[in-house]
């Protein structure tokens, strides 16, 4: 998995240096029109340092949002067929089967399983602890890095709002020097301001929509986490299998 996110982080990273290349292209004559074209001269315009700060949160941002997508979606394993499978097991009293089922299938269902299975023969209550503990645990390896996201969502707009600061200072300080108010003469602070906001709000949207769909797909992992281990107790309740040594 550290391999995955890895390659991807560098892949991303690979793309905030293009941004520099791209507001730096921006800058060149513009002979081609459209809408490639009419984006990097708002990028410039926007002043490229702001817009670059930006484009690197929203790269950032997606290098962590297709990080929990692929370990989300490797721990989202079929429970049902897993619980079968143990029940199956259980009901023979072949404990060690159910123990290597639990442990050759991947995801969190089944590593909370496989942790149960292995005090079974402590008794029930053990095992229902030893459950809870090592659900949370699964559990907070499945929120790993979400808190990463929303700061990326913060922090997206807070630069595009920095961005209007500093786009109004320079209107001041043109209106200082030249000693005149004229709309030609604050344009060009204003129009920094505004395509900074535009681009952070822009920028946190996006991982807005990542983040909630993140969100939509931990709490039904989560939820399986449960009904599983529910139903996990139930079999060892049901079947009454101990341990084989």
């Amino acid at each position: 998995m550290k391999k995955i996110f890895t390659k991807v982080f560098l892949g991303l990273c690979a793309l905030g240096t293009s941004a520099v290349a791209f507001a730096q292209d921006a800058a060149a004559p513009v002979v081609e029109t459209g809408f490639h074209q009419a984006l990097k001269i708002k990028f410039i315009e926007g002043s490229a340092d702001f817009m670059s700060t930006i484009a690197i949160a929203l790269i950032l941002g997606l290098a962590f949002v297709l990080e929990r997508i692929i370990y989300l979606n490797l721990a989202d394993t079929n429970a049902s067929k897993l619980l079968k499978g143990l029940e199956a097991a259980l009901e023979k009293g072949d404990v060690e089967a159910a123990k290597n089922i639990a442990r050759d299938t991947r995801g969190p269902i089944a590593s909370i399983a496989y942790q149960g299975l292995m005090r079974i023969d402590q008794g029930i209550d053990v095992v229902e602890k030893s459950i809870i503990a090592y659900g949370g645990v699964q559990g907070g390896l499945l929120e790993k890095n979400l808190s990463w996201i929303t700061l990326f969502i913060a922090m997206a707009p807070s630069l595009g709002f920095l961005g209007t600061v500093v786009g109004m200072i320079m209107a001041f300080d043109k209106i200082e020097q030249v000693g005149d108010i004229s709309p030609t003469v604050v344009a060009s602070g204003m129009k920094v301001a505004l395509i900074t906001t535009v681009g952070g709000l822009v920028v946190a949207l996006i991982l807005q929509v990542f983040y909630n769909y993140l969100l939509s797909k931990l709490e039904a992992i989560l939820n399986k986490m449960e009904d599983a281990s529910i139903t996990l107790l139930d079999l060892i309740i049901k079947y009454d299998v101990k341990s084989k040594k």
